[in-house]
């Protein structure tokens, strides 16, 4: 029988969120019910709220999410009625060329439930990112469910389902950093900051963190950087460069998405070095570099999709990390709040007064 549950929906383009009573059917084939625990206010779902994803509104937000599986449909058999999960929004299919290939973490097939959550009028709600998690419960695809140890905290497990990972696997998978890098990091929002976070976990000898603002910069320290640099009042590029024997870093990870600091990061890398994308950018967006320097300068110029993660390999792993005071994923948490003070969590968002806030249900 469906449920009815509150949920906060994005109305309209720019137009103030609200709660509304949301419909949730019985999971259908390969299919689940999660009830959520927390859910992470991210940048994404700021963007769907301002439509700048898809025009396809109302949107029931949130997706960067953990909770406890209640209700599954025919066919699953990854996860039972009880499991604590993290939900991801890269299902993968074991089927597309990516996969058969070995490599999931690039699926082209990925997927999401397949029936629709309503509003009680029977309008079809479009769950962000095919999540929907800023509700009391969501329906998802099962494969976006992943089983991690249930001793960890529901609001700092869900914060794996975006941006940290987003940000950790940007070092770890896509940039490869591993032990005596010298590795740089252009703006130090969440995703940034957890990008230190995995350069400082694999071992990188040297960690600069840019970004235009001292209050970002002394959190970034915090998660493992070892020389910041304000770009606002210094030369990002001298100054990496300066830092790092006059070469540019191993490997420079860009945080933000814009042409600008892109082409900061093709110039303070070391050459040979790797540049990774994992900033979003938008669509009238345009990189102009002279084609010699991306030639004679070597290397690999990357983006980063979730962080290339495998949400079924990633997952467990850094939780347990986690759970041994390896990785501090708690740093990331600077306020949990209620799902009727989400507008306002966007606004602390915007004026970068949070590194993230959670929803806590």
């Amino acid at each position: 029988m469906a449920q009815e549950v509150r949920g906060v929906i994005a109305p309209g383009k720019d137009e103030p969120v609200r709660i509304e009573t949301i419909v949730v059917p019985d999971p259908g084939p390969g299919e689940a019910v999660v009830r959520i625990q927390a859910c992470g206010v991210c940048h994404t779902d700021l963007h769907y709220k301002q439509g700048g994803i898809t025009d396809e509104f109302p949107f029931l937000l949130g997706h960067e999410a953990a909770g406890v599986v209640e209700q599954v449909g025919p066919g699953v058999t990854d996860v039972t009625p009880g499991d604590f999960v993290i939900l991801n929004w890269r299902a993968v299919c074991g089927r597309c060329r990516a996969c058969l290939r070995g490599r999931p973490w690039y699926c082209f097939d990925t997927h999401n439930a397949r029936q629709k959550m309503t509003l009680t009028d029977g309008t079809e709600l479009a769950p962000a990112l095919g999540i929907g998690a800023f509700a009391e419960k969501t329906l998802v695809a099962a494969g976006q469910c992943t089983k991690v140890d249930p001793a960890v905290s529901p609001q700092v497990a869900g914060l794996l389902g975006c941006g940290v990972m987003a940000g950790i696997g940007a070092a770890l998978n896509t940039g490869g950093v591993t032990r005596g890098d010298s590795v740089a990091v252009i703006g130090c929002g969440g995703v940034g900051d957890a990008a230190i976070a995995g350069a400082h976990l694999a071992g990188a000898a040297k960690i600069i963190a840019v970004d235009i603002d001292d209050r970002k910069l002394e959190t970034a320290r915090a998660m493992g950087a070892t020389h910041t640099v304000n770009s606002r009042t210094t030369d990002p590029v001298e100054a990496i460069r300066e830092l790092t024997g006059g070469f540019g870093a191993d490997v420079v990870i860009e945080a933000v998405g814009r042409p600008e600091t892109y082409t900061q990061a093709f110039y303070a890398r070391d050459l040979a070095g790797t540049v990774v994308l994992v900033g979003v950018p938008t669509p009238e967006m345009k990189l102009e570099l002279p084609l010699l320097d991306v030639f004679g300068r070597g290397g690999a110029l990357k983006s980063s999709w979730y962080g290339d993660c495998l949400p079924s390999r990633d997952f467990p792993m850094l939780i347990d990390l986690h759970l041994q005071g390896r990785l501090a994923l708690d740093k990331f948490v600077t306020e949990t709040i209620r799902l009727d003070e989400v507008e306002k969590a966007f606004e602390r968002m915007h004026h970068g007064d949070v590194l993230r806030s959670v929803v806590v249900l």
